[in-house]
């Protein structure tokens, strides 16, 4: 998909989400609440995201200041006798 193509869906699904939020006071109890369990699911899952990413930046990128000891090598030698 183009970016062209991107911006314009997502002009789209604002279009639509702005006539959504304009009709909610006229809307039915039931099409409230639908409503407002899309909108959580979609905030639940975008707050997932960026938790999980922070915290995989965290401990990748060495911010943390520990040293990263998956990258330690350590060599084993045999024991002398």
């Amino acid at each position: 998909m183009s970016s062209q193509g991107l911006l314009m869906e997502m002009q789209t699904l604002g279009e639509k989400l702005l006539f959504k939020l304009q009709n909610l006071p006229k809307a039915d109890p039931v099409e409230i609440v639908f409503f407002c369990v899309v909108l959580l699911f979609i905030v639940t899952v975008l707050l997932l995201m960026i938790i999980a990413c922070s915290c995989c930046c965290y401990s990748c990128c060495g911010c943390d200041e520990r040293p990263d000891h998956r990258r330690k090598t350590t060599q084993v030698r045999p024991i002398a006798h």
